[in-house]
């Protein structure tokens, strides 16, 4: 058989089952390409109506009572310690001696000083006296120019030494005073870090120490919620261990930096005269009232947020024609799950919750619900 006689009887013969099956799928596919969508198709999305914060919910959290002023108190000079008078949970008032370290060396060092002082005032005397004669003999021309300057000389070296002498007496003195560690202000003995017999440092703590009067409470603000609370802000302050009282106070402090561990700002509360007296250390429930600094704010969950270039926005339903609409809003706090709008949405207006980067502009859209209930905003 010849070559074209093969060729002829190859184009008669059926295609394979694989062949023909590629070609079926591709022509199925060049048509479906051809059809349009129907007028009126409107796409599913999950849209669903937002929520407003409810303002009149405070914002709350577990605290703890303070002093307003709390610090360690320790001695100036290093020592033994020989006596401790004041014990945890003491009371104690100002000038009140709390803790005393050995001051033999002191003593020796005061006695030292006085001994010198003495001498220095024995040669200003001398020096005094000298003076006068020489100045008195000068006059009649007895002795010499060099005389008297010698004389005036040691007179003023006399006077510089007795000054010396007494700012030593002085700066002994005080050191034999910082061998008793003596209460600046009242307050109260919160903890002891030091036992009689020890020998402490120069500003080594021996007392926990916190002033009476003035109460601040401290509670931890996790950073998603730190855009709500200023200060100035007015607080309610209820204490577990008294139940039906609560004082009112004011935030006075917000810590610029979050704790490294916990990630969290401390803030402190100022109570008011009525809260002065509260025992230190209680648990406290700490109610913010709402921040009259913010506008109203609705919650949308994070999957809904879109951007607009720079600008954080949302797809929002129209309802006169259920087509979409970007919008840009202002958002007041970033949440792990949540966002915070405070311009841009008012409550009941339907957002897409998810697929926010699968739609476009202008598109008809049908809301439904999530498939799952998990799946709802919060």
């Amino acid at each position: 058989m010849s070559r074209r006689d093969r060729r002829a009887k190859r184009a008669f013969e059926p295609l394979p089952i694989w062949l023909a099956a590629v070609t079926a799928s591709l022509a199925m596919l060049s048509a479906c390409s051809k059809q349009t969508a129907p007028a009126g198709y409107a796409r599913a999305v999950i849209a669903l109506p937002v929520e407003a914060v409810d303002a009149s919910q405070a914002a709350q959290f577990p605290g703890e009572v303070h002093s307003r002023f709390e610090m360690p108190l320790s001695f100036r000079v290093a020592g033994q310690l020989v006596a401790r008078p004041a014990r945890l949970g003491d009371n104690v008032k100002k000038g009140q001696a709390l803790a005393k370290l050995d001051d033999a060396d002191a003593l020796k060092t005061q006695a030292s000083a006085q001994a010198a002082l003495d001498a220095a005032e024995h040669r200003l005397t001398f020096a005094t006296q000298q003076r006068d004669r020489d100045e008195a003999q000068a006059a009649q021309n007895l002795i010499s120019q060099l005389q008297m300057d010698q004389t005036r000389d040691a007179y003023a070296s006399a006077l510089a030494g007795r000054d010396q002498a007494r700012q030593q007496l002085a700066l002994a003195r005080a050191q034999l005073r910082y061998h008793t560690l003596v209460a600046e202000n009242d307050g109260t003995i919160t903890s002891e870090q030091a036992e009689v017999g020890q020998v402490v440092a120069a500003g080594q703590a021996v007392f926990g120490y916190a002033w009476s009067g003035e109460r601040d409470v401290f509670f931890s603000v996790p950073e998603g919620q730190l855009a709500a609370v200023s200060v100035g802000q007015i607080a309610t302050v209820s204490l577990l261990s008294m139940p039906g009282r609560s004082y009112a106070g004011r935030v006075r402090d917000i810590s610029p930096a979050a704790d490294p561990q916990a990630r969290s700002y401390r803030v402190k509360l100022a109570l008011d005269a009525a809260g002065q007296q509260l025992p230190l250390g209680m648990t406290a429930q700490v109610s913010l009232s709402a921040n009259t600094q913010t506008g109203p704010e609705v919650r949308i969950p994070a999957t809904a947020l879109f951007h607009d270039k720079e600008q954080p926005a949302v797809w929002v339903v129209r309802p006169s024609d259920s087509r979409l609409e970007l919008r840009p809003v202002t958002v007041q706090r970033y949440g792990e799950r949540e966002v915070l709008v405070s311009a841009g949405l008012t409550a009941g207006e339907r957002v897409v919750m998810q697929g926010v980067h699968a739609v476009a502009a202008g598109e008809k859209v049908e809301p439904v619900a999530p498939p799952h209930p998990e799946d709802a905003p919060l």
